[in-house]
């Protein structure tokens, strides 16, 4: 990312990137994203030894960062490599207990600065199609505590998660904006039914059904019914990380479709001194410039107190890293030829997950209509 950065990120993003390009290799990616894990736990220690998960996070919370460019530093490089480990989760919670969490909440931020808790947000709700307030899951009062009852879908690394966050509804229906609480389960909490999958992208997520689960009073996050603010505030960590994920793998696709039209030979020549794929070369690069400095927008402005300018730049990094991602996966195929389909070409990889994160937390579309919803409230 073309930005003034300080000196602890810019270093922190060499010891990144170094060791995903030593130790993190496509082979080495690829067998752990889609075995029965969907991730190593001793590579996300590394990483957690490595600062990439304490950078997410203040000072004050165990951290080092916290800050937006500190966010798209740490997913930048993990979008270089393809990461499949469940650093998304770990923001998305983590921020959770920062913005809202009581002081003995708190205490579990250790475990997962760390990297020995697997933290996951289970929000999603079959048919809810990204819309924060759509939530069909109840928790009802049940003694000091409460009964939680509903089913969560495409929980990134939902099946392996020691710590879920669990939105439900304790007043109003289905689509209100209030009534809307967080709560803090353990995975293995009984009554929680988790069927994991492997994702077309690599990694793993898993469908939960909560059935009669009993968690204490301290398992409300912040003020019951006031959620839906907080996870307006979560969701940005997390569509920040993932635009600048794509931002990484963009970078690297493109990398090596240039290489490609340098080295491809026909008719005696490189493939790249043909002026029409010059030009296909050259707009993506402009395409690519554009993304970066939709993300870069969106880090300087999320930690802005000016919430409508926040989210409308949040939104239109999203909107442009849907677009663009998409665009750079079918140009970069289309440019290989039917060699950027195989299995064994890492571009294949890099455009799966580029396609795939338009998909999490909101489509191009979603956040193209957002966006506008949201100049109205100026």
């Amino acid at each position: 990312m073309n930005f003034v950065h300080t000196e602890d990120r810019r270093m922190l993003a060499d010891s990144l990137n170094r060791f995903v390009a030593e130790q993190y290799g496509i082979e080495t990616r690829n067998r752990l994203a889609y075995g029965a894990e969907g991730h190593s736990p001793a590579l996300y220690a590394r990483f957690a030894e490595l600062g990439a998960i304490g950078a997410l996070f203040p000072e004050q919370a165990g951290g080092f960062g916290g800050e937006g460019f500190d966010v798209a530093v740490v997913f930048e490089s993990l979008g270089r490599g393809l990461v499949a480990e469940p650093l998304l989760g770990a923001l998305a919670v983590g921020r959770a207990l920062v913005e809202a969490g009581s002081a003995a909440q708190q205490e579990r931020l250790a475990d997962i600065v760390d990297g020995s808790t697997v933290a996951a947000l289970a929000h999603d709700e079959p048919g809810s199609h990204y819309e924060l307030a759509d939530v069909a899951a109840t928790a009802a009062r049940s003694g000091d505590g409460w009964t939680i009852d509903g089913a969560k879908a495409a929980v990134a690394f939902g099946e392996q998660a020691d710590l879920l966050l669990v939105s439900a509804r304790t007043a109003g229906s289905q689509c209100d904006e209030a009534g809307i609480s967080l709560f803090l389960v353990d995975g293995e909490t009984a009554g929680i039914a988790r069927r994991g999958y492997g994702r077309i992208d690599g990694g793993r997520a898993a469908e939960l059904a909560f059935s009669q689960v009993q968690v204490g009073a301290g398992a409300l996050l912040g003020r019951e019914g006031e959620g839906r603010a907080l996870l307006e505030r979560i969701s940005g960590y997390a569509v920040l990380a993932l635009c600048a994920e794509s931002l990484g793998a963009m970078d690297v696709a493109k990398d090596q479709t240039l290489d490609y039209l340098r080295t491809r030979r026909q008719f005696g020549v490189p493939i790249g001194s043909f002026q029409a794929l010059q030009h296909r070369m050259a707009d993506l690069l402009l395409e690519v410039e554009q993304a970066r400095s939709a993300v870069i927008n969106a880090a300087a402005a999320i930690d802005g107190a000016d919430r409508v300018a926040r989210e409308k730049a949040l939104s239109a990094a999203k909107f442009s890293i849907g677009r663009i991602g998409t665009l750079v996966a079918e140009e970069s195929i289309q440019l290989h030829g039917g060699i950027g389909m195989t299995w064994e070409l890492p571009l294949s990889h890099y455009a799966k997950r580029l396609v795939m994160i338009d998909h999490q937390f909101g489509d191009e579309d979603h956040h193209l209509a957002r966006y506008i919803a949201l100049g109205r409230e100026e």
